[in-house]
């Protein structure tokens, strides 16, 4: 049996948004941090774009891509464990160096607050990394509550993050809205039971946005803000 048809704008209560790839552009950092981990292991320097394809699945699936050259190598042991170490210390020097967010960020939180909506941010970033990040970024303010990937036991694609919020808030599901940029955001949101919108100018390991499950591929979060309205 088909969905039925969405009708827009949604009726909606919480606005929860990820981090790497739809709030920030980030690229530049993990890259700057990767590549400093390879010239210490004496190994060759991977371009900014390829970084951009691993980036989704946490850091220790970014730090073994780098590695290996793949989306699914398993390095030796002792050498992930080496290398994670050293690119933690490069990431800390780093994070927010070239770190920004992307055109209509900021202009689509203002709105979403005006609207009224409660504002999360979600993402499989570790902790240590979010919440500076969104400080250095001036975005912290906007969100009430911040998921990042070791603060649950299981993190996106997994829907926890996301019925966590939900739970939190006292709302159902269909009254939240996940906007992110890789299928680790709509299977999420599909699994919860979530609306999801996705931005095409994210990390989606080179799969286009308009490929997946979702409710609507928007330019960025100001569009977003036109399709929903306060439940």
């Amino acid at each position: 049996m088909s969905k039925p048809e969405l009708v827009f704008p949604l009726p909606i209560k919480a606005v929860v948004i990820d981090l790497d790839g739809t709030l920030l552009h980030t690229a530049p950092d993990l890259a700057e941090a990767s590549n400093r981990m390879l010239a210490e292991l004496d190994r060759p320097p991977v371009a900014e774009e390829t970084v951009k394809s691993y980036i989704g699945n946490g850091v220790a699936q970014l730090i073994k891509r780098v590695l290996t050259g793949t989306m699914h190598g398993e390095p030796e042991p002792e050498l992930f464990e080496r290398a994670r170490k050293i690119y933690d210390r490069h990431y800390s020097e780093v994070f927010s160096l070239y770190s920004h967010p992307f055109p209509d960020v900021v202009e689509g939180l203002e709105a979403f607050k005006k609207a009224g909506y409660r504002m999360g941010c979600i993402t499989n970033k570790i902790a240590k990394y979010t919440e500076p990040l969104l400080k250095d970024t001036g975005l912290y303010d906007y969100f009430e509550l911040i998921l990042s990937g070791d603060t649950l036991p299981r993190m996106k694609p997994d829907p926890m993050q996301l019925l966590h919020a939900c739970e939190e808030w006292g709302i159902t599901p269909d009254q939240m809205l996940l906007i992110g940029d890789s299928g680790n955001d709509t299977q999420a949101a599909r699994a919860a039971g979530c609306h999801v919108f996705c931005v095409p100018y994210g990390y989606n390991h080179g799969q286009h946005v308009h490929e997946m499950d979702l409710d609507a591929v928007v330019s960025g979060l100001l569009e977003a803000s036109t399709l929903i309205r306060k439940a």
